[in-house]
């Protein structure tokens, strides 16, 4: 879709042209869908497909429009919504590890101006000089690491709601309010989730991409502080250690009971066996 500034309309032809070939104050508009289907994707099997850019990858969708895939289960949508896109998005649903029943998603809007002197504007539209696919893989990087924080904020969320009570519970009755196995499955959550965000998604490291583009860093690192990647992955981190820290001594607290118990028991079988031995003892004298 095309749109002149100045009250001028363009007509279907103008979306077309290259933008080397906009007028001045022209704009383009192009709608983005970044989409999060599941755990992983396996991008190998569309790598045979018409292939605009690696790392991350990056496809043209028959029909109209492109797409970025990232391997952590993240695709960036690039074009109006259509038959072609909805079909393209069903086709990967084989090739996703764990997915989600229903996708989580981020929508954006992203102007292309020749005249563009910011990323992003008053309205919050990212806006580039060119559409190049170098470009649209640093904005799909961002978008798609955007979305994965706000994956993690939440669940992040759901663990606290979970963990509040029995902090709760050891302030006011002096003892763990848990079994260990479920403190063992937050330790667990709190285990995947940092190995995802480091190992997997990266969310606080800059795109290879950058090393071949270094002119593009500047385009990501305005991006990437306009979405605060680098304050949102910070405050995860800390939120994680502090879960862990208080799952931790949760733990502590109800492996330390557990041993109390088991010195009772011992000391009672000990008391048993004593008097059991003592017994025909008093009874012979």
């Amino acid at each position: 879709m095309m749109e002149l500034t100045g009250g001028e309309t363009a007509g279907r032809g103008t979306s077309a042209a290259s933008v080397g070939e906009l007028p001045a104050g022209t704009v383009e508009v192009v709608p983005v869908r970044a989409l999060l289907l599941g755990e992983r994707l396996d991008t190998r099997a569309l790598e045979r497909d018409k292939r605009l850019g690696v790392a991350p990858l990056a496809v043209e969708i028959p029909g109209g429009g492109s797409a970025v895939l990232f391997r952590y289960g993240a695709v960036v949508l690039f074009g109006p919504p259509s038959a072609a896109l909805d079909d393209f998005v069903a086709g990967l649903r084989p090739l996703v590890a764990a997915a989600s029943p229903v996708p989580e998603r981020d929508d954006a809007r992203l102007l292309v101006r020749t005249d563009a002197d910011q990323v992003v504007d008053l309205a919050g539209n990212i806006v580039l000089r060119e559409k190049t696919t170098e470009r649209l893989q640093v904005v799909a990087d961002v978008l798609a690491k955007s979305l994965v924080l706000s994956h993690y904020e939440a669940r992040i969320a759901d663990i606290f709601d979970g963990i509040e009570p029995l902090a709760a519970t050891l302030r006011e009755k002096g003892r763990a309010g848990a079994r260990g196995k479920e403190l063992l499955r937050h330790i667990g959550d709190v285990l995947l989730m940092q190995q995802k965000m480091v190992g997997r998604v990266e969310t606080g490291e800059k795109p290879e991409l950058l090393w071949d583009h270094p002119e593009l860093e500047r385009l990501y690192v305005r991006l990437a502080e306009e979405y605060e990647l680098r304050d949102r992955d910070r405050a995860l981190d800390r939120k994680l250690d502090v879960i862990s820290r208080t799952v931790e001594t949760l733990l502590g607290l109800v492996q330390a009971r557990s041993s109390l118990r088991v010195e009772w028991y011992i000391v009672l079988l000990i008391v048993a066996e004593l008097a059991l031995s003592i017994y025909p003892l008093l009874l012979t004298r």
